[in-house]
């Protein structure tokens, strides 16, 4: 049975605005599933501990997929989400993979996290695949931190430039992510269209643009998973 560590946000305040930010819903729910209908066992983490802010925009009707309706109605994984473990806690022997949710959190605690960031070039290290999905990508900048020119040429998604001035956020926000990720040197792929689902892959990084991602992400994830299963057999 593989293990999946999901490592969420603590931070919850937007800048210049009364508005509050956290984890996108979606974005844990619909990996979660994925990997619990799978037979993956999942573990929640997250900087401070305990239960992580939500984007209350997540839970707007218009934003509510049908994992967010699920997981309404599921009362352990509503208790393993208000009981996420800390993060230095977390080693990253005891777990296969590691996703990142989004969520506008992300920016401002994960990307400086050294915790995090370290938790990062374990897993790729020893061969342990990452993913992460729209502003979850913001924890390779505490990676790049440790590792000067981690990201140099290493071909991501992440929530766009052009999503976040059509979502209204960019003036709350401390940068933009695209925009700081190129600046490190990655290359930033996203789909022709805002809002679209987007996944790209990297060796043992997987990375999602923007909610609809989520999902897609996940699925690239657990089929990472298998094919290294399956290599492992062939030797």
């Amino acid at each position: 049975m593989k293990k999946i560590l999901m490592v969420l946000t603590s931070h919850s305040d937007m800048e210049n605005t009364d508005s509050k930010t956290g984890v996108w819903l979606g974005e844990f729910t619909d990996p979660y599933y994925e990997f619990i209908d799978v037979g993956y066992t999942v573990t929640l983490a997250s900087p401070k501990g305990g239960r992580p802010p939500v984007d209350p925009m997540s839970e707007l009707t218009e934003h509510i997929t049908g994992s967010n309706r699920r997981f309404q109605d599921d009362e352990q994984a509503k208790t393993a989400f208000s009981r996420t473990t800390i993060l230095n806690q977390i080693r990253h022997e005891d777990y296969d993979a590691v996703f990142y949710p989004g969520g506008h959190g992300p920016i401002w605690d994960l990307a400086v996290d050294h915790n995090s960031g370290l938790l990062i070039l374990d897993f790729l290290d020893s061969g342990r695949p990452v993913a992460a999905v729209c502003h979850g990508p913001a924890a390779l900048i505490s990676a790049e931190r440790q590792r000067p020119g981690f990201l140099k040429e290493m071909i991501i998604s992440a929530f766009s430039n052009t999503e976040e001035t059509l979502v209204g956020r960019s003036g709350n926000v401390p940068y933009l992510l695209q925009t700081r990720l190129e600046e490190l040197g990655a290359e930033v792929k996203t789909a022709l269209v805002p809002f679209l689902s987007h996944v790209a892959t990297d060796g043992l990084l997987i990375t999602g643009q923007n909610p609809l991602s989520a999902g897609p992400t996940a699925k690239a994830l657990i089929d990472l998973l298998q094919s290294l299963v399956s290599n492992s057999a062939n030797y």
